[in-house]
């Protein structure tokens, strides 16, 4: 691995499902520096005890906050975000975290039917963030839940419209569609690489919500209250770190970032 590089911002997931918030970062941020961290030798998140989450998400942060000497940390992962955000504030207190949360409020707002799916992963729905955003913004309206084994695997592997994948996602929104859900929530960074497969089948009348524009424009906000270092006139650059084989994960990298990957760099965390 090179040289941890000093960034403005450290973003981390369990795997590559947080380049769609990333995407949105560097659009909203062109002149940040940023490391991306994918967790990928512990992937999925969603299957794994709060614990081991937390256990990982510190291991990551430290990384981010004390080799890169990011300003600011963005947890681009809801169930991290369930499961270790109030951890992390509390350890790194003097950076700011900009968690996830499944985008309740502006479904409410948005459905026309009054009922709303949410695709998740079990350990960000069974959270007690999940059950207090439901508390807060989902009065008057039903809400339905639905994890979705498998779904992040596929996203990994950069399948997003294969056989598999749509025998998945229409094995997920039926049920919700059967309901009458009009809306349907991203809740896993992972799930909006599967947005166009997905609207296919749901039908252009259903609305898919995610968070990641909300998520960028909030660190953005973050970022311009911290003092440090000022942005360069060129464009960030974006380094990439893995906890799996760097050989391994730079494809679906690749394919997903949409831009030239210059290297993948291996994370020992």
């Amino acid at each position: 691995m090179s040289d941890p590089l000093t960034t403005d911002l450290g973003v981390f997931d369990s795997g590559v499902g947080g380049l769609s918030v990333l995407r949105e970062l560097h659009a909203l941020l062109p002149h940040q520096g940023i490391g991306y961290v994918a967790d990928s030798a512990y992937v999925p998140y969603g299957t794994k005890p709060p614990a081991v989450i937390r256990e990982r998400s510190m291991a990551i942060a430290r990384f981010l906050v004390e080799r890169l000497r990011a300003r600011a940390v963005v947890v681009a992962c809801n169930t991290a975000t369930t499961h270790a955000v109030d951890l992390l504030r509390q350890t790194f207190a003097s950076v700011p975290f900009v968690g996830m949360e499944p985008a309740i409020k502006p479904a409410a707002a948005a459905t026309r039917s009054g009922v709303v799916g949410v695709l998740a992963t079990d350990a960000t729905l069974d959270g007690e963030r999940f059950a207090s955003l439901m508390k807060r913004h989902a009065e008057g309206i039903e809400v339905l839940t639905q994890s979705c084994p498998g779904l992040v695997e596929q996203v990994e592997a950069a399948d997003l419209a294969g056989p598999l994948t749509i025998d998945l996602l229409q094995r997920y929104t039926a049920p919700l569609l059967a309901r009458g859900a009009d809306t349907i929530v991203l809740g896993c960074t992972h799930y909006p690489f599967l947005r166009d497969s997905l609207q296919r089948l749901v039908g252009p009348s259903v609305t898919l919500i995610d968070t990641a524009a909300a998520v960028a424009r909030q660190t953005a906000r973050v970022l311009a209250d911290r003092p440090g270092r000022e942005p360069a006139g060129t464009e960030g650059r974006v380094v990439f770190f893995t906890s799996g084989d760097p050989d391994v994960v730079r494809p679906s990298l690749e394919r997903l970032w949409e831009g030239a990957v210059l290297e993948v760099n291996r994370l020992e965390v």
